[in-house]
């Protein structure tokens, strides 16, 4: 969660960015991810050595001749040696994190353009100075470190890119249970915070020996992204990096494109798509067109993801409401290719106010699995109300913090009293969804209800309208009235009550 606190850390490292001479949004914001990859690579480091004590294996991250690369030596130096580590492009810093994948790897190709752009060593100082102060222990604060910067990226969320929130992220992934063979991709990586959770997910839920034998798969093949912004593409490397794939493979691509060329490759897919943008009608990939004849992103992100899943792979997308009710050919006919020549799984429409402050659009979640034959029976819908966060600007937590953050695996939810876990769903909902989920086909509520089913034929006969409000019946409490005449005695009393008042204030 992005805590006052916290912004106020970052904008204090931000003012010595701008009164050292950077002033350069994009310049500020690499050089800041380099440091924390620097300093994370340290951290990582530590807890391998201490796992290393247990027998547990692994490769060390710096050689017998790196000791000074380490954050908690570099942080010791002397203020102009510690830059000269950092400013040396033989063999200092950048070398080394540029040298860290694998020769030829995507990571070390998109490495390449790292370089250290921090003139002054004092400000280099008081920015690791600084860095220090903050606990990032928890990957959720460095999430919220990027998704605040970000914020501040010139021209930022303008095509609709926005950080999706770490907690529907591992809705998201809870969901989707991902599988230690799944070949997972996000085709709008951005800081592949979908893919990083995926992974935090197989390493929860698989024993060590299981992980290990399957290591070559999860270092090369089973995370998978595009992105084109050259930024985020280091961003994303670095975070998976960070989090044990030696070799993500993020490709350097419009999704939609005709560069694109990937098809039936993938198994899950997790995304939020850019909403409201456009590409140009001539640089789409020419398949993507015969499914949704459009230049909407929104909805060419849905026929690629169709296109680049295997049979029977699945996928959770985030989608602005418009792609679930918009009148166009386009939109009716991208609901029509996942409704009735696949399986359309769920709809779970989220609170509008979930990407606050950045955006208050109103989004949903799909989920489908490919087939190519349809098999649409009955689809799930589920209204959320309350993600455990207030729904302005602020986006306070409604929950206790540790309820918050172990939902997703039902730890503390569960141990809760029935009174006490009704009177939490009324501020969350989060961890209803995850229990109704896997049961979602014996759901038997009303339409009055948060959650209901609702089957193909209705979804057809409406135009294959996907919006939550097309299907949700809502009782309106009955009020009862007085009758005018009595009303209008009422009111003559007060009138003459009034107008005694009047009298006696005259008489004053």
């Amino acid at each position: 969660m992005i805590t006052g606190q916290l912004k106020s850390q970052i904008d204090q490292i931000w003012n010595t960015f701008w009164t050292g001479g950077i002033s350069n949004t994009i310049t500020i914001v690499e050089q800041l991810t380099y440091l924390i990859f620097i300093k994370d690579l340290d951290e990582t480091e530590t807890r391998n050595e201490l796992k290393a004590k247990r027998g547990f294996k692994y490769t060390p991250i710096f050689g017998d001749n790196q000791k000074d690369f380490r954050w908690k030596n570099l942080k010791e130096m002397d203020v102009n040696a510690r830059h000269n580590v950092f400013s040396n492009t033989v063999d200092g810093v950048f070398p080394f994190i540029r040298s860290l994948g694998k020769e030829k790897s995507l990571f070390s190709t998109y490495m390449q353009g790292a370089t250290f752009g921090i003139s002054k060593p004092a400000v280099l100082d008081q920015v690791m100075e600084k860095l220090e102060r903050i606990d990032m222990s928890n990957q959720d604060t460095k999430g919220d470190i990027y998704e605040y910067l970000l914020s501040k990226l010139e021209g930022g969320g303008t095509a609709g890119q926005f950080r999706t929130p770490r907690h529907i992220i591992k809705m998201m992934v809870e969901l989707m249970q991902p599988k230690i063979d799944d070949i997972i991709c996000d085709p709008s990586a951005g800081t592949a915070g979908f893919l990083v959770a995926a992974k935090e997910y197989i390493d929860k839920h698989y024993e060590v020996t299981v992980l290990d034998k399957h290591a070559d798969h999860i270092n090369k093949t089973m995370f998978n992204g595009t992105e084109f912004d050259a930024t985020m593409l280091r961003i994303a490397s670095m975070n998976l990096y960070l989090h044990g794939v030696e070799e993500p493979n993020i490709i350097d691509v419009d999704a939609v494109s005709k560069d694109n060329k990937v098809t039936n490759a993938y198994t899950l897919v997790l995304a939020n798509p850019p909403f409201k943008g456009t590409i140009d009608k001539e640089s789409i990939a020419p398949g993507l067109k015969n499914v949704t004849d459009t230049t909407k992103t929104e909805l060419l992100f849905l026929a690629l993801i169709l296109r680049q899943l295997k049979t029977g792979g699945r996928a959770a997308v985030i989608v602005p409401d418009g792609v679930l009710f918009g009148n166009s050919k386009a939109h009716k006919s991208i609901r029509e290719e996942v409704v009735c020549n696949n399986k359309l799984e769920a709809i779970i429409s989220l609170p509008s106010g979930v990407f606050k402050p950045y955006a208050g659009v109103s989004t949903a979640i799909m989920i489908f699995t490919k087939t190519g034959s349809g098999g649409t029976d009955n689809v799930w819908f589920y209204d959320m109300l309350a993600d455990g966060k207030s729904l302005d600007d602020k986006r306070n937590l409604l929950v206790e913090e540790d309820v918050f953050d172990a939902f997703s695996f039902g730890e503390t939810f569960a141990k809760e009293s029935t009174e006490d876990q009704q009177n939490l769903h009324k501020k969350f909902n989060l961890p209803d969804i995850l229990a109704r989920y896997p049961k979602r086909y014996e759901d038997k509520r009303a339409r009055t209800e948060q959650s209901f089913l609702v089957p193909f034929k209705e979804i057809r006969k409406n135009d294959w309208d996907l919006s939550i409000n097309r299907y949700k019946e809502i009782v309106y409490e009955e009020t009862e009235y007085d009758k005018p005449q009595v009303i209008l005695k009422r009111i003559l009393k007060l009138d003459k009550e009034r107008a005694l008042l009047i009298e006696k204030l005259n008489k004053l």
